[in-house]
């Protein structure tokens, strides 16, 4: 068995997966991390490795303390990817990003994808039918652009998440939901129909924090799975293992 553990920037997620099944979800506080992540595996004594990718701000030494329970693997570069990086500046792509790539790769073969992860921030990820990574694009989720809206302004509200009542807003918080929520659903529409230009078929994998929220708005057809980094990071590591 295998825990696979996401740390993003505002939480930290974690699935137990036997070979390509997921068997359970977690997501917890980063300050939870050493005692939930003890209590999953206790739970399932069975879990051998310990996957970890990282893009928030954690030390290594909060899960290196559990090295006498499980082996720990913490993706980085070096890692094998199923995959040719043909970014500009290789050593930036985010280890996040690279897992959703591969994921992408080893789930759908001999296929155009376009991965879309709608968290903290957006990110675009295109790889061709050939295994090429060829880039995308990064712009905020939709957490950041309410709190840029009450940040960056003298008089608007900081608000949360909420269904926009009206398409033209009639109130200052109706039109901040319209502009946030509508905005980032046509911008993802227009990646897509843009990509779309470029290349006629491929397929759409929307996943990350606010997916089940976006997904109903869009226009285009995607595959919606909110769990979908997670599920890579277990396929990256088997493939990893096949190919070291």
């Amino acid at each position: 068995m295998v825990l696979t553990v996401d740390v993003g920037n505002t939480r930290i997620k974690g699935a137990v997966f036997e070979d390509d099944i997921l068997i359970e979800y977690f997501v917890f506080e980063k300050k939870e991390l050493q005692e939930k992540i003890k209590n999953i595996l206790n739970k399932y004594k069975k879990t051998t490795h310990l996957v970890v990718a990282s893009v928030g701000n954690i030390e290594k030494e909060s899960f290196l303390e559990l090295e006498k329970e499980v082996k720990i693997h913490f993706v980085s570069h070096k890692d094998s990817f199923p995959f040719v990086n043909s970014y500009e500046t290789p050593q930036t792509l985010g280890i996040d990003r690279m897992v959703l790539a591969a994921g992408a790769t080893l789930q759908y073969p001999n296929q155009n994808r376009l991965v879309i992860d709608a968290g903290t921030c957006v990110t675009y990820d295109f790889i061709d039918e050939n295994d090429h990574y060829l880039g995308g694009a990064i712009s905020p989720g939709l957490r950041l652009r309410y709190e840029a809206l009450h940040n960056f302004t003298s008089k608007l509200p900081l608000l949360t998440l909420d269904e926009p009542k009206h398409f033209i807003g009639k109130s200052t918080s109706e039109s901040i939901h319209s502009g946030v929520v509508n905005g980032l659903v046509y911008e993802i529409d227009g990646f897509i129909n843009e990509y779309r230009g470029q290349c006629l078929k491929f397929i759409i994998i929307l996943t990350g924090g606010d997916t089940e929220f976006l997904a109903k708005r869009l226009k285009n057809t995607i595959f919606a799975n909110s769990n979908f980094l997670l599920e890579s990071l277990n396929r990256t590591f088997q493939y990893k293992i096949k190919n070291d």
